[in-house]
């Protein structure tokens, strides 16, 4: 529903940008971003910020947390964790006041972010943004606490690791923005992590359901929930670099299309747990996981056999959970130490050519799989943590810069 606000006085495009928290990961970074912000509220848009913790501030309350228990209950580390983006979202208000700008900070809550009944890792279910409405309509800048939502139990839930772009995708859709804007410490979208993979190459523009495929292997620019809510909204995303200068560098545009354009991009994943099952219990598995709210990657099955990843990211009671796995599923095997590392493109499933490229390039570096997954976008393969970053140059140099398909 419209605002009234909205519907009497001229309405101006709306903007939606994100910052990380590498970009406000001090006083005076808050204070660049709230340049860059007064300038775009300037530029003509109605402007909504979300906006992450600052720096490493989850970390150390999960380090917190971890000091006054070994196991603490995922409902208290959401109350804890989301206090990082309500001192974010403070702070830039101020920054912004102090330049004459008219801004307002909400939390998730106060911004209608409304979620399932799970802690630590909730999936939005519905953004009700009347108050932003309202607030924009007013001629504010609205500030948004990313990371976190309201479940329809009305308990304080967080979106899992990276959750602050889902809040930002999320409200571009609820409030029909021109774009959302993702500002980071990297300019964009790169065919490989340019710390792990020197020699990465810069994508100017990504289809949606490639980026997704990335975002689930591992890739750390964009949260995968955040790029389902643009494929569903078609919201146009642009991933920049926080210093660069208004309106200058590089940038990767992410839309929807109907046939993702040929590229190749390699990613990693590390602290996953690797699976191993009779074929016979995947069902026990996959009802113990779902009980325990514990992700399961690259389900395969094969004659009397399963394999399966856990990646560990948003599982912060892992010993706890794997007890409870290991006590459900009968002749489960769990491998700790593991990562999966993945070539993403179209037709990569195709022809003949991945598998055995793939397959060499891992022997290279003697990093041999424990399983190979593959899908239409993206192929897979769980190996030993330890062989992780020479399993990402090795593919990127088989698949990006042989330029052979």
């Amino acid at each position: 529903m419209v605002a009234p606000f909205r519907s009497v006085f001229p309405i101006m495009p709306i903007l939606v940008q994100k910052y990380g928290g590498s970009s406000v990961a001090d006083v005076e970074k808050i204070g660049k971003v709230a340049d860059r912000v007064v300038a775009a509220k300037q530029g003509g848009h109605d402007v909504v910020v979300v906006v992450s913790a600052m720096g490493k501030t989850t970390d150390e309350l999960l380090g917190l947390a971890r000091q006054v228990s070994g196991d603490p209950p995922r409902r208290e580390l959401d109350m804890l964790v989301s206090t990082g983006e309500r001192v974010s979202m403070a702070l830039l208000s101020i920054a912004i006041h102090a330049r004459g700008g008219d801004a307002i900070s909400f939390t998730g809550s106060q911004s209608g972010i409304i979620t399932n009944d799970r802690h630590f890792d909730a999936r939005i279910l519905e953004v009700r943004p009347h108050r932003i409405d309202d607030e924009l309509a007013r001629g504010k800048i609205v500030i948004v606490a990313g990371y976190q939502g309201m479940s329809y139990r009305r308990e304080i839930t967080t979106l899992g690791r990276g959750g602050s772009d889902t809040t930002a995708v999320a409200l571009a859709a609820a409030l029909g923005a021109e774009r959302c804007e993702i500002y980071s410490d990297v300019d964009g979208v790169y065919s490989a992590d340019p710390r792990v993979v020197p020699d990465a190459a810069h994508l100017p523009e990504i289809d949606l359901a490639s980026l997704q495929e990335m975002a689930e292997a591992g890739a750390k620019v964009l949260n995968a929930q955040a790029v389902e809510w643009a494929r569903r909204a078609k919201i146009a995303v642009h991933a920049r670099k926080t210093s660069d200068p208004v309106g200058a560098g590089r940038e990767t545009v992410c839309v929807e299309r109907q046939e993702p354009a040929h590229m190749r991009a390699v990613v990693g994943l590390d602290r996953v747990v690797h699976a191993s099952l009779p074929a016979r219990e995947l069902r026990a598995l996959s009802e113990a996981a779902g009980a325990l709210d514990v992700p399961l990657l690259d389900v395969a099955a094969w004659g009397e056999s399963a394999t399966c990843g856990v990646p560990l990211l948003n599982v912060p009671d892992w010993a706890r959970c794997r007890a409870r796995l290991e006590e459900k599923v009968h002749g489960l095997v769990l491998t700790a130490g593991c990562a999966i590392v993945s070539v993403v493109g179209d037709s990569l499933t195709t022809g003949a050519r991945a598998l055995p490229k793939t397959l060499a390039a891992l022997d290279e570096v003697g990093a041999p799989p424990r399983a190979v997954h593959a899908g239409p976008l993206r192929l897979s393969a769980t190996i030993d943590a330890a062989h992780l970053t020479d399993a990402q140059r090795a593919l990127h140099r088989a698949f990006v810069e042989s330029r052979v398909p």
